[in-house]
Formats: C-alpha cells, sequence, structure tokens
C-alpha cells in the first residue's frame, strides 16, 4: 500500500506571498502617482512583472486590490494598545490625549494611502466603500469605548453623557480632523495632536480637569 505524504512547500508559500507583496506595492506606487481610478489591472500586473491573471488569483480586482492596502489601516496595533492604556489610566486628561496620540500615530503611518488616494481620490466602487464604512464603524466603536472610560470616571463636562462624548470625540479625534490640519491646513502631526488634544478636553472635561497639568 502506497501511502501519499501530504506537505506544504515553504519555497511555494514564499514565493506566493513575494507575489502578493510585489503587487500589493506597485499598486500603491501607481494609485499613489495616477489615482486609483487612472490605473488598469494590466498596468499594476506590469509593475509586478506577473501576469494579469497572476493579480487576480493572487490578490483580486482593482477593489480587492485597494481593500487589501486599506487593511492595515484598519487593524493597526496601535489601536489596541491604546484602548489598553486607556482602560489602565484613571486621569481624565490622560485618557484623552493616549487617544490623541493613538489617533494620530494610525494616521501618520498610513498617511499616504488615506488621505492621497482615499480622501484626495476617493474611489466609487461599492465594495470599497463598504470596507471605508466598516472601517468608520469601527472607529466609533473604538471611540465610545473611551466616552464609556470617561463616565465610568465620572469626568465628563456637566451635560455631557455617553453618546453626545462619543460625538464630541469623533468631531476632535476623527478621520475628518486629521485630514482638515495635516492634510488641507499643512499643520504638522505634533502641532495637529496638541490642539485636538486641548480642544478634546475642554470639550468633553470639566474646567479644573481640562487644565493641563503643571
Amino acid at each position: 500500500m502506497t501511502t501519499t505524504r501530504k506537505y506544504t512547500s515553504t519555497r511555494r508559500v514564499s514565493s506566493a506571498a513575494a507575489t502578493r507583496e510585489a503587487i500589493l506595492s506597485s499598486a500603491h506606487a501607481l494609485f499613489l502617482a495616477r489615482g486609483y481610478a487612472g490605473v488598469t489591472v494590466a498596468e499594476i500586473a506590469d509593475a509586478a512583472k506577473v501576469a494579469v491573471p497572476t493579480v487576480y488569483s493572487s490578490v483580486g480586482n482593482k477593489p480587492g486590490i485597494l481593500t487589501a492596502l486599506l487593511e492595515p489601516a484598519l487593524t493597526d496595533p496601535a489601536i489596541a494598545t491604546t484602548l489598553a492604556a486607556v482602560e489602565s489610566t484613571d486621569d481624565p486628561r490622560a485618557v484623552i490625549d493616549l487617544t490623541a496620540a493613538g489617533t494620530r500615530l494610525t494616521h501618520e503611518r498610513h498617511w499616504d494611502l488615506v488621505y492621497e488616494v482615499f480622501y484626495r481620490n476617493p474611489p466609487g466602487e461599492p465594495a470599497v466603500k463598504a470596507v471605508l464604512d466598516k472601517g468608520a464603524d469601527d472607529y466609533v466603536q473604538a471611540l465610545t469605548l473611551v466616552a464609556d472610560r470617561l463616565a465610568e470616571l465620572d469626568a465628563l463636562r456637566a451635560g455631557v453623557d455617553r453618546a453626545e462624548a462619543t460625538d464630541l470625540l469623533w468631531f476632535y479625534l476623527g478621520p475628518h480632523a486629521w485630514i482638515t490640519l495635516v492634510g488641507e491646513r499643512g499643520w504638522p502631526f505634533d502641532r495637529a495632536q496638541d490642539w485636538i488634544a486641548r480642544s478634546a478636553r475642554h470639550a468633553l472635561l470639566p474646567d479644573h480637569s481640562a487644565a493641563p497639568s503643571s
């Protein structure tokens, strides 16, 4: 009786990963240079030095490629790290400052993609929009946890409830704040982070809590 041994070729897996990376890297560069709408799958294949069918089998169609490029921004480990730090502090000012630093880090790491591709030249495909909408929902959920922490600490300004706190966090710390200040107005990330944190503290915390510690 002959036994067929099943095995996974490490070389084959490594080659597939390298091909996928080449496709994504080429697509990223082309999307930045010419915008999403100005690039074809054939051009991505040519830049990656692979055949067009390989692009489809490795990553997918053009919306699938863009979705794959966006994935690292949506799953950036800074998000979980920031929420853990927020949960562990009892200082309301630190809660907001940590959130400002964390949202700054995720935007800064993926800035060229977030600003140049998704904001300045937004793709119109429903498949891509669905991914962006899911990312926005996850962003709001993360900020809701921050609002919950402020509420747990009984740190919210009088008249500001949990729902309004979430809305204010979205206003001051959501993606549009970074896009407006850094992208459209040219502020350095350091200046934007300082202003965003200071403004959010003022809007959310009582006056004695919103002032920075000496």
